[in-house]
């Protein structure tokens, strides 16, 4: 019975990200060129652009935040583009690992924070996919992820320490994990206390060694949030879709 229940869960689970990740297209109109975020729940919107290109005729092309997200879209046939040649994006689509209400996001658990940022940075605006369990009052029930340069990297994750008030691990521990930018991901518990991300940004990007943090912050425009009640697109009325 436990396992049967447990598989309920879980398919729960999927069902909320790919509805999500597919009502998060409604967005994308013809013509747009558009970040392809990366994760669990993206990975359905990545399936369904593609859909609509070989089925209704979608013209749109695509940069990846990432080699998976890269090969994913290549199988389901989105033409891809690099930033530089696109001139700018129209609209980014990615997934988060939380959410506050003031839009500001945790991001990073799938390793993909650094070029996801840069993608970010580059569009018009940004949508966020998710299911409910990803909206929190506060962040930081999820561990920071943040992104290092592997050279002396014990000593960037004492000073990191310094300010975590949590334990601070290295993803992977023995054989750590590695970046598609070849760096290592620090994970950062800071529990439910992150209360100022914009300020503990700014702090964790002066530590020399320190490439990219988890933290987004003015930057997401919306959540398509799914939930059992049914989808919900929250807009941010300080975003650049008002």
């Amino acid at each position: 019975m436990v396992v049967i229940h447990l598989q309920n869960i879980m398919g729960g689970i999927e069902r909320l990200k790919k509805e999500a990740g597919v009502t998060a297209c409604n967005f994308i109109k013809d013509g747009m060129k558009i970040g392809l975020g990366t994760g669990s729940t993206v990975r359905y919107t990545v399936i369904e652009i593609g859909r609509r290109i070989s089925e209704d005729g979608l013209n749109v092309v695509g940069v990846p935040t990432s080699k998976a997200t890269r090969e994913l879209a290549l199988e389901v046939g989105i033409p891809l583009v690099t930033l530089s040649e696109s001139d700018g994006l129209d609209l980014v689509i990615d997934g988060a690992d939380e959410f506050d209400n003031n839009f500001s996001l945790i991001k990073g658990g799938g390793g993909a924070l650094t070029r996801e940022k840069i993608v970010a940075q580059s569009s018009k605006s940004m949508i966020v996919v998710a299911d409910d369990r990803k909206q929190v009052e506060t962040l930081g029930d999820f561990d920071l992820p943040v992104e290092v340069l592997p050279f002396e990297w014990e000593r960037t994750r004492d000073r990191i320490s310094s300010i975590c008030p949590g334990e601070v691990t290295l993803r992977g521990g023995s054989e750590p994990f590695v970046t598609d930018n070849d760096g290592y991901i620090l994970d950062c518990r800071f529990g439910p206390s992150i209360s100022e991300p914009k300020s503990l940004e700014m702090e964790l990007l002066s530590i020399a060694g320190v490439v990219e943090v988890g933290l987004f912050v003015d930057i997401c425009d919306a959540v398509v949030l799914a939930s059992n009640g049914g989808v919900l697109t929250l807009i941010n009325d300080s975003g650049r879709l008002n």
